[in-house]
C-alpha cells in the first residue's frame, strides 16, 4: 500500500461512555469481526481481551486504557478502549487528547449518563470527531428515539441519527440504514456469534417511520454542508453516494454526529458501527496540522500529517513492563526508527528508542519502525513523562501537553518493616509515572508518606496492585478529602526579603494586590511592572514564588485555588538582588495577604447521580439528606427512579455499601468531580 493510502485508511478511534454502556463488549466484538480474536471475549466471564488487567477481571470494569489494532475491509484500525469509571477518567483525557475519531456509547434504556457528560466535555476540549451507538436494544424499556432526543437535548443539537431499530427489547433483530434505504436482519438459529445477516428491503410497517426520519436526516445534512444545501434545495437528485460524503464532511469539521444502534452482547449492528467508523471518522490526513512550539524561543510550529516531515510524537501514557517501561506515543510526523535517538525536548536530553511494539492490549508485535498517524508503544526511553514530546534534534518542537485534573482524596501509607521501606518507594515511584493522577508526598508534620487520587476506587485499585502485582507489604490508613484553601477579600501586600552575611547580601521587595478570582486557572498572575522597576528573570521567579507557595499550602496546608496576584511594584539592589529574594519575597507576600485577607477553607462538591428502584426512594433519599447532598432533580426511567444532585466528597465513603444495604443490592450511584465551595464552620471543626 502506498503511504498515501495507508494514511486516508488510517483510523485512530476510541470508545468511551459512561460505565456500564457496554464499551468494552463493543471492543470485544470489533475484535471478533475483524478477525482479531477467534472467540468471543466477555466482560462478565472476565475473558475480556481489552481488560487484562487481573483488578479488571475481579472487578468486571476498565481500569486502563489498552490499545489495540484490526483490519475492516480496505481500513486499518488503531482502537482505544478507555474506562468508564470517573474515578480513572484521566485515561479518557489522555486517549482522547491522541485519537482523529471517537465511538461515544449509550445505553439504550439509561441514555446520557453522568459520565457520559463528562467524556462529551473531554472530547469538546480536544474538538474530536465522533459517532454515537446506542447499545442494548435488546434490553427491556430501551428507546433509541429517546436516547436520540436525549443526546441533542444535553450533549450536542449536531446529532442526526441514520439507523433505526428494527424491532424492540427482545424482538430487537437488526437496523433499517436511512442512508442505504436497506435493512439489516440477524438472528439465525446457527449464527449465535451474529457473523452473517441479511440485507433485505425496508418491512412494509417500518416504510413510513423510514421516510419521516431519512428526510429528517437529508434535512440536518443540507443545514451543516453548504453544497448538499444546494442539492436539497434546488430538488436535484441526491445519490447514496453524496450522502455519505456529506455525512463524512460534517463528522469531519465537527458539525454533525451520526447515531446508530445495535447491541453489542447480541452480536448485533456492530458490522454496520465498523463500516461506519471507515465511512465517516477522519483519517489522519483529515486532521489539521499539529501545532507546537519552538522549546528555545517559544515561537509558533507545526508538522502536517506527512511521513517526510521531521518526526515529531507525543508520550501520552507509560505503562510499567518487566522488560522496561513502555511509553505509548502518537506520531504526528515523519517516523520512529529503533536504534535511534529522539529528543526530549523538556528536559533537553536525548532518549534511546531500543524497540518499538503495535500493541494488541497486553500483547505485542514488534516493528522495526513506525510512521505518521500510528500509535505504538516504545521501549528504552528513560527520562519521558505523560504529555512529553519526542522530535529530531534538529528540528524540535514542544507540542501541547495534556491537563490532567487535580487529586481530591488521599491516605497515609507506610511500610510494615524497614526492609520494605525502600522497595514501596521504588513501586510508588513506578505508579505514579504511570498514573499523572496519582500523586505521592511526605506529610512534613507526621513525616508519614501520603498518596493522592481520585477517589476510593482510584486508590483501592493501585493499593491492591502494590499487594498483588509488586508484593509490597504496607498499611494503608483510611481515606482522607484533599481540601483547599481560598480568600474573601482583596488586599494589597509589601514585602521584602533582606538578608546580610557577611558576602553578597539578598534582597527582594515586592508589593502585591491578591484578591478572590476565578479564572481557568486556580492562581492567576498578572505582571502590571512598568518601568524595569523589577528586571523579567525576577518577574518569573515571583511568579514561581507564588504558584509553588499556593500549591504547598499555607496554615492547614491546604492549596490555594480561586486567587489572583497582580504584581504592581517593587525595587532590586544593584548587587543584592537574586531570584531567589524575589520567590521568597513572593512567598512572603502571598503568606501575609492570606492572613490579612482572612481565609476560608473549601471542600470538593462531587455531582451524584442514584438509580433505584420506586420502591426504596425516601430511604435513600432520607439518607442522602443525612450525608449534606442538595438533590437537583429526580426522574423515572421504566420502573427505576434517578436522583441527581451535589454531595460533599467527604459524605461519599462508604455509602456504595450503605447504598446496598437499603436497596438489597439493587441500587447503584456514580460521582464525579464539580466543584469546590466553603465548608460549613461546624463541620470542619468537627473535621478537624
Amino acid at each position: 500500500m502506498k503511504k498515501k493510502d495507508r494514511l486516508e485508511s488510517l483510523r485512530n478511534i476510541g470508545i468511551a461512555a459512561h460505565i456500564d454502556a457496554g464499551k468494552t463488549t463493543v471492543s470485544e466484538r470489533i475484535l471478533y469481526y475483524t478477525g482479531r480474536n477467534f472467540k468471543l471475549g466477555e466482560v462478565h466471564e472476565g475473558t475480556a481481551v481489552m481488560d487484562w488487567m487481573e483488578e479488571e477481571q475481579k472487578r468486571g470494569i476498565t481500569i486502563t486504557a489498552a490499545a489495540t489494532s484490526c483490519e475492516w475491509g480496505d481500513y486499518h484500525v488503531n482502537l482505544i478502549d478507555t474506562p468508564g469509571h470517573v474515578d480513572f477518567t484521566m485515561e479518557v483525557e489522555r486517549s482522547l487528547r491522541v485519537l482523529d475519531g471517537a465511538i461515544c456509547v449509550f445505553c439504550a434504556v439509561s441514555g446520557v449518563e453522568a459520565q457520559s457528560e463528562t467524556v462529551w466535555r473531554q472530547a469538546d476540549r480536544y474538538k474530536v470527531p465522533r459517532i454515537c451507538f446506542v447499545n442494548k436494544m435488546d434490553r427491556v424499556g430501551s428507546d433509541f428515539i429517546k436516547v436520540v432526543d436525549d443526546i441533542k437535548g444535553k450533549l450536542s443539537k449536531k446529532a442526526i441519527p441514520i439507523q433505526l431499530p428494527l424491532g424492540k427489547e427482545a424482538d430487537f433483530v437488526g437496523v433499517v440504514d436511512l442512508v442505504k434505504g436497506k435493512a439489516y436482519v440477524y438472528g439465525k438459529a446457527d449464527d449465535a456469534a451474529g457473523e452473517n445477516y441479511e440485507v433485505v428491503d425496508i418491512p412494509e410497517d417500518m416504510v413510513a417511520l423510514y421516510k419521516k426520519y431519512r428526510e429528517l436526516m437529508i434535512e440536518g445534512i443540507a443545514d451543516k454542508v453548504d453544497w448538499f444545501m444546494d442539492k436539497y434545495l434546488n430538488e436535484s437528485e441526491i445519490t447514496e453516494s453524496d450522502i455519505i460524503k456529506a455525512i463524512r464532511e460534517g463528522v469531519v469539521s465537527d458539525n454533525l454526529i451520526p447515531v446508530l444502534c445495535g447491541s453489542a452482547f447480541k452480536n448485533k449492528g456492530v458490522q454496520q458501527l465498523l463500516d461506519a467508523v471507515g465511512a465517516y471518522l477522519p483519517s489522519p490526513l483529515d486532521v489539521p496540522p499539529v501545532k507546537g512550539i519552538h522549546p528555545k524561543d517559544e515561537s509558533a510550529v507545526e508538522r502536517k500529517p506527512s511521513v517526510g516531515e521531521p518526526f515529531s510524537a507525543l508520550a501520552f501514557k507509560i505503562a510499567s513492563d518487566k522488560h522496561g517501561d513502555l511509553t505509548y506515543i502518537r506520531i504526528y510526523s515523519g517516523k520512529v526508527e529503533s536504534g535511534k535517538r529522539y529528543l526530549n525536548p523538556r528536559g533537553g536530553n536525548k532518549e534511546l528508542v531500543s524497540r518499538i511494539y503495535r500493541m494488541h492490549a497486553n500483547n505485542r508485535e514488534q516493528l522495526d519502525s513506525a510512521s505518521v498517524g500510528e500509535i505504538v508503544a516504545v521501549i528504552g526511553l528513560k527520562q519521558v513523562a505523560t504529555g512529553d514530546t519526542l522530535c529530531e534534534e534538529e528540528k524540535p518542537i514542544v507540542l501541547e501537553q495534556i491537563d490532567f485534573p487535580e487529586t481530591v482524596i488521599s491516605m497515609a501509607i507506610e511500610p510494615k518493616s524497614e526492609a520494605e521501606k525502600e522497595k514501596l518507594g521504588i513501586v510508588l515511584g513506578r505508579l505514579a509515572k504511570e498514573d499523572p493522577t496519582f500523586k505521592v508526598t511526605n506529610d512534613k508534620e507526621t513525616g508519614q508518606m501520603i498518596i493522592a487520587g481520585m477517589g476510593e476506587l482510584h486508590l483501592e485499585v493501585l493499593k491492591n496492585r502494590m499487594l498483588s502485582e509488586f508484593n509490597i507489604n504496607a498499611n494503608v490508613g483510611s481515606p482522607r478529602v484533599s481540601y483547599r484553601e481560598t480568600i474573601k477579600k482583596k488586599v494589597e501586600i509589601e514585602a521584602k526579603f533582606i538578608k546580610q552575611t557577611g558576602g553578597r547580601g539578598q534582597y527582594g521587595h515586592v508589593e502585591i494586590i491578591l484578591e478572590p478570582y476565578e479564572g481557568e486557572k486556580s492562581v492567576e498572575f498578572v505582571n502590571k511592572i512598568v518601568g524595569g522597576a523589577i528586571s523579567k528573570p525576577y518577574i518569573k521567579a515571583v511568579e514561581k514564588g507564588i504558584r509553588d507557595t499556593a500549591e504547598t499550602g499555607l496554615s492547614g496546608g491546604h492549596p490555594l485555588i480561586n486567587i489572583k496576584v497582580t504584581l504592581i511594584d517593587g525595587s532590586m539592589h544593584q548587587v543584592d538582588s537574586s531570584e531567589i529574594a524575589f520567590y521568597n519575597a513572593a512567598s512572603m507576600a502571598l503568606k501575609d495577604g492570606v492572613d490579612k485577607a482572612k481565609s476560608v477553607i473549601l471542600e470538593p462538591i462531587m455531582k451524584i447521580e442514584v438509580t433505584i428502584p420506586e420502591t426504596f426512594l425516601g430511604d435513600v433519599l432520607g439518607e442522602l439528606h443525612s450525608r449534606r447532598a442538595d438533590i437537583v432533580e429526580l426522574l423515572t426511567v421504566g420502573d427505576l427512579r434517578i436522583i441527581k444532585g451535589k454531595i460533599p466528597l467527604a459524605e461519599t465513603f462508604g455509602y456504595t455499601t450503605v447504598l446496598r444495604s437499603i436497596t438489597q443490592g439493587r441500587g447503584s450511584y456514580t460521582a464525579e468531580p464539580l466543584e469546590y465551595k466553603p465548608m460549613p464552620a461546624k463541620v470542619h471543626s468537627a473535621a478537624t
